[in-house]
């Protein structure tokens, strides 16, 4: 599958293997994750755990990572077409891509060799389920308002506080801790921690949250209760360097957001304009009437708009050149379109907009959180006007 767009692929997207490995992620979709198997997943709050299993054997996770770790030693543009083709087919609340490019890429940056071996080759099977613990509930935008500290006993970290609105959180057992190691130096106190969850005396799952949208993207609240955890577990082998690296892996989960958002409304795009082609009031098409051309248009725009930007920034972030502040222009303007225009296709199936057996209602509940998380849109106009 492919965008419904008349955009052309960009130069970087039409190498042979990147077209190839396109089909082949499209196919082990429609293999494990088809319509009918999502719905089943949505009402259980969560994908199966051997479906990770099957990813890693499938060679889906990881992708950028070196084939020395476990890895399939692509680069961006693999983590790309598997967003978009979960995007185009449906099956984006599998929360594969938080781990492949927000989790594995922290201890890939900044992990000790160690730390790479350890952990990378088994995130790389699916062995480990990775996750990242930011959002407390009292610090969420704010990284520095975080509370959970990892205290240093001399041959261990004591991890304790709790997180909430953790992604994978249900299934994940290797997770990234963002915690005080000195709650005294603010942000310069902040560390990672990774922590393998299986056996962890005194680390408990709270409830699978129940949302709006996303619904089998497992959520939930994480508690550290005198959690001892291994002092070679910091990422980096160095304290206080966590606010450093996640203010500098930041753009790419930004960037992730804004091309699972445009991915999205893409499927929206394309479901809507089959329905006011196929669907009839006063004799004739949904279609001929001037008002659904026109709001069709106008959509056709937007997503054409966001689209070419977000390829743009694709480009930069493969090069390197992807600025912070960039970054949070295409999460922010993407998330705000998706919203936008999945709003408008939803009023073109009228009634049935409102009924989750369309994908278009699904697709209205999913997109609310493309404006809050990874931090919220407000924040990144904040970022972005430092840089005037």
């Amino acid at each position: 599958m492919s965008s419904p767009l008349n955009v052309p692929l960009p130069d970087f997207m039409q190498d042979e293997e990147i077209v190839l490995f396109n089909d082949s992620v499209g196919r082990w979709i429609d293999d494990n994750a088809p319509p009918e198997k999502m719905a089943e997943f949505i009402a259980a709050s969560s994908v199966p755990r051997d479906l990770w299993t099957r990813a890693g054997e499938a060679g889906l996770l990881n992708l950028a990572m070196p084939e020395e770790y476990g890895g399939m030693g692509g680069d961006y543009r693999h983590e790309v077409v598997l967003m978009e083709q979960l995007g185009w087919k449906g099956a984006d609340h599998f929360g594969i891509s938080l781990h492949n490019a927000i989790v594995s890429p922290y201890i890939h940056h900044y992990g000790t060799e160690e730390q790479k071996r350890r952990w990378l080759p088994r995130l790389a099977t699916g062995e480990l389920v990775g996750a990242i613990a930011m959002t407390e509930p009292g610090a969420g935008s704010d990284l520095q308002g975080v509370k959970t500290t990892a205290i240093n006993k001399g041959d261990h970290y004591l991890l304790n506080g709790s997180k909430t609105f953790i992604t994978n959180g249900q299934l994940a057992n290797f997770i990234i801790v963002v915690a005080k190691t000195d709650p005294s130096e603010g942000a310069k106190g902040i560390s990672l921690i990774g922590l393998e969850t299986d056996g962890a005396e005194g680390f408990e799952r709270g409830r699978n949250l129940h949302k709006i949208g996303m619904e089998a993207n497992d959520t939930s609240e994480l508690f550290f209760n005198d959690v001892k955890v291994p002092l070679e577990n910091v990422i980096g082998g160095t304290e206080g360097r966590g606010f450093y690296h996640l203010m500098e892996q930041l753009p790419q989960e930004r960037l992730n957001i804004a091309v699972q958002g445009v991915a999205a409304a893409e499927r929206g795009y394309r479901e809507t304009l089959d329905y006011v082609r196929g669907r009839k009031a006063f004799g004739k098409a949904i279609i001929e009437f001037q008002n659904t051309q026109f709001k069709m248009a106008e959509i056709k725009t937007k997503l054409t708009a966001a689209r070419v930007f977000v390829n743009h920034c694709i480009g930069l972030h493969l090069k390197g050149q992807l600025d912070a502040a960039t970054a949070s222009m295409a999460k922010y303007w993407v998330t705000d379109i998706q919203g936008e225009v999945i709003d408008e296709m939803l009023q073109l199936f009228g009634g049935y907009g409102y009924m989750t057996e369309y994908p278009i209602a699904q697709l209205y509940k999913d997109a609310r959180v493309q404006r809050i998380y990874g931090g919220t849109n407000e924040v990144m106009k904040l970022l972005i006007a430092r840089s005037l």
